[in-house]
């Protein structure tokens, strides 16, 4: 997307105007020949639209199954999984030829969703990266949010514990956040867990995005979004079966809202081979479409380095059962910076941007061959800690009347990049070998290294 490029890049003249509710709704408008051609399609088979997204690039059709099966060309099917649960699903489907390139995907057809570090301390990391001395001075307007995915929630009371432990006076917003339920996704709750559901881990992700949130922005306003749905999945040897986020589900939401939070955290992420790439794809656009409005997504890279720690789960899934590394997603689409940790890796589906030319041919370069056939040139506490100290940023140029950073990448690999310290040591550890290294300068596990908070704000200013 162009205009997302222009408003991004620091050396551009629209650097930082970035569009409003309104005017990328009409950026991303499908053409009218694209909605003739689907509305004819529907209306030939007898469906009528539910409902539109704002921007008309997502339709909502409520119709039963053997609509379905004439519309597809298919045969729906009931599948049971052991643990007694159904869903009626298909092994394929498809699409007149002229909709081929008009239709990124269709849900639900082939998706089978069954739902089911070292001790830091808060004061550490404000200390650490160098905010501890800064008062939020938009906390009215500034605004942060986190996703929840996988039947994942923040417990109150877990939360409320933590922050009078490492931080005191931010312990009563562990009450106060606003919770915003998706698809049927659980809400924050307000109740203790039980036994079981402590050594279940429910609540342990969501908590600790809450925890670091709230303990290194307050008083800024945080939101929690909890998402249900069922994406697309392609099983492999690591995922046989599906524990993919509903990353669409989420985004056509936050789409539809006018007034979002400026810095959105996503400590989530899947393997990119169990996801279909006309899925991914569409997912990519629509985040897009978020960085165009001036809208910071950061998602997280992996806990589990290029693949896992042997290399017994780091096969390719497309039956040539080839030994690769495995980059994630969405971190790989555009390779997300990341500091604090990092999981890594280059993707396979999208070409290097244009942005990391410098940086990451230098890197290859570096490695004199190694590694080569395993990838494609081209964590969870890290990602709410990265949006935390963004977002402090862009408190401080809402108050000087500045437009946030939006879309982060060209801005980081531009001129950000000099706001960190280096990281010049370590590896992944991944896949049976060392992974790749950290080096000087550069490299795919801790990008530019850690940062530096004052200097940030200066370089952003």
């Amino acid at each position: 997307m162009l205009f997302l490029s222009n408003v991004s890049d620091p050396d551009h003249t629209r650097y930082g105007q970035h569009l409003s509710f309104e005017e990328v709704n009409d950026l991303v408008k499908p053409a009218d020949k694209t909605l003739d051609s689907v509305h004819e399609w529907l209306s030939d088979n007898g469906i009528s639209i539910h409902e539109y997204s704002p921007a008309k690039d997502w339709i909502n059709v409520y119709i039963d199954v053997e609509s379905a099966e004439r519309l597809l060309d298919t045969k729906y099917s009931v599948f049971k999984h052991e643990d007694g649960s159904q869903l009626v699903r298909t092994s394929e489907w498809s699409l007149p030829t002229h909709l081929h390139e008009m239709i990124d995907t269709i849900q639900p057809t082939t998706s089978f969703l069954l739902c089911q570090f070292f001790p830091v301390t808060i004061e550490c990391f404000r200390i650490l990266y160098g905010t501890i001395d800064y008062t939020p001075k938009a906390p009215g307007i500034n605004k942060i949010a986190f996703n929840n995915y996988l039947n994942e929630s923040p417990i109150r009371p877990d939360i409320n514990s933590f922050l009078k432990k490492y931080r005191p006076e931010t312990a009563p917003t562990a009450f106060t956040f606003k919770s915003v339920e998706i698809a049927n996704g659980p809400a924050a709750s307000y109740d203790n867990l039980n036994a079981e559901e402590l050594a279940a881990g429910i609540g342990k992700e969501a908590n600790l995005d809450a925890q670091t949130i709230l303990g290194m922005v307050f008083p800024t306003s945080m939101y929690s979004y909890s998402t249900g749905g069922s994406p697309p999945f392609i099983p492999d040897i690591n995922t046989p079966e599906d524990t993919n986020e509903p990353n669409l589900v989420w985004v056509n939401y936050v789409l539809g809202k006018n007034n979002l939070p400026q810095v959105i955290s996503s400590s989530y992420g899947d393997d990119e081979q169990i996801v279909p790439k006309s899925y991914a794809d569409r997912v990519c656009k629509s985040f897009a479409t978020l960085g165009a409005r001036g809208i910071s997504l950061l998602v997280s890279s992996g806990d589990d380095g290029l693949g896992g720690e042997d290399g017994s789960t780091c096969i390719s899934n497309d039956s040539k059962n080839s030994t690769m590394f495995l980059p994630a997603f969405p971190a790989g689409y555009g390779k997300q910076h990341s500091f604090y940790a990092s999981g890594s890796g280059f993707s396979n589906y999208y070409s290097r941007p244009k942005y990391q030319d410098g940086v990451v041919d230098k890197y290859v370069k570096s490695l004199g061959g190694k590694y080569k056939g395993l990838y494609n040139q081209g964590t969870s506490a890290s990602c709410p800690l990265s949006a935390s100290i963004i977002s402090l940023i862009n408190d401080d140029l809402i108050s000087g009347g500045k437009p946030t950073l939006g879309f982060l990448n060209l801005w980081l690999y531009k001129k950000g990049y000099k706001g960190f310290t280096d990281v010049a040591g370590g590896n992944t550890s991944s896949c049976g070998t060392d992974g790749f290294p950290v080096t000087k300068g550069w490299d795919p596990i801790t990008s530019f290294g850690t940062p530096n908070f004052p200097e940030l704000i200066k370089l952003a200013n």
